[in-house]
């Protein structure tokens, strides 16, 4: 009968073969996980040397940009101005002027107050004022003004009634024919002298100048035409304005609508028609 070492000594012999055989092949193990890993080192090393990685990039979705909405161009179509008809002016110089205004009104016609005698706006054959005591008053202060700077004004003609315009008109298309007659005086009925404002401006002592277009080249008429304002009158025929007053220029003859409203026309340097759009 064999003994318990002897026994033992066998079983002993019989496991280290595969106790060496394991270790062997754990050990080999070990150097694989090992040298594998320091290959995989390596080669990432390398990779990265070259500027090249081995991860996988996760794919990049580019977001679509929209496209800018460029509104259609809508072609405009051009404007084409029309040139504004041009207004025919009316004429109101000489007999034409009183083309459609024959008939004498039975009340005489106002404007913001202030009383209209011309060949569109007649006066009536029975307005009779008289001269009028403001306007008369207004044109002494004017005067004792101008005498300070050496010419003594008169008003050589005011009020004419209408009989008196009668006459005097008739006289002249005597001696001018009514033609001339009627550009530079008031057929009855339609005379500014007849509303009782309308003075007719001289120098004393230079009667030759009365009633002249030369009394505008003399001092005191160029006064008058720079101060008249100032004390309600305005010329009433200027230069120029023959077709819109309906009469030639005439420097003498000053009409009184108030300190108010004068120099207003006058720094406008229209005519009453053109300020009331008569």
């Amino acid at each position: 009968m064999q003994s318990r070492y002897s026994l033992l000594s066998r079983k002993k012999k019989k496991k280290w073969p595969y106790i060496v055989s394991g270790t062997i092949a754990v050990v080999l193990i070990g150097f694989i996980v090992i040298w594998i890993g320091m290959n995989d080192w390596n080669i990432d090393k390398s990779i990265a040397t070259l500027g090249i990685s081995n991860k996988v990039e996760e794919p990049v979705i580019e977001e679509k940009v929209a496209e800018p909405v460029t509104e259609e161009k809508v072609e405009e179509t051009p404007v084409v101005e029309q040139p504004l008809e041009k207004v025919e002016e009316i004429d109101m110089s000489g007999a034409k002027g009183y083309e459609g205004h024959e008939t004498l009104p039975e009340v005489p016609t106002y404007v913001e107050g202030v009383l209209i005698a011309s060949k569109k706006y007649p006066l009536p054959s029975t307005y009779a004022p008289g001269e009028n005591k403001e306007a008369r008053e207004a044109f002494e202060r004017m005067a004792a003004e101008a005498a300070l700077s050496g010419y003594e004004l008169v008003a050589f003609s005011s009020y004419r009634s209408f009989d008196y315009q009668i006459q005097l008109y008739e006289r002249y298309v005597n001696n001018d024919g009514q033609e001339e007659a009627d550009r530079y005086s008031a057929r009855p009925g339609y005379s500014e002298h007849q509303t009782g404002l309308a003075f007719d401006i001289g120098e004393k002592l230079f009667e030759e100048h009365f009633a002249r277009v030369s009394f505008g080249e003399t001092e005191a008429g160029k006064w008058v035409a720079a101060n008249a304002h100032k004390y309600g009158f305005v010329m009433r025929y200027p230069n120029g304005k023959e077709k819109i007053t309906g009469y030639m220029y005439e420097p003498w003859h000053f009409r009184y609508i108030g300190e108010d409203l004068a120099p207003k026309v006058y720094e406008a340097g229209i005519t009453l028609e053109e300020y009331f759009d008569l």
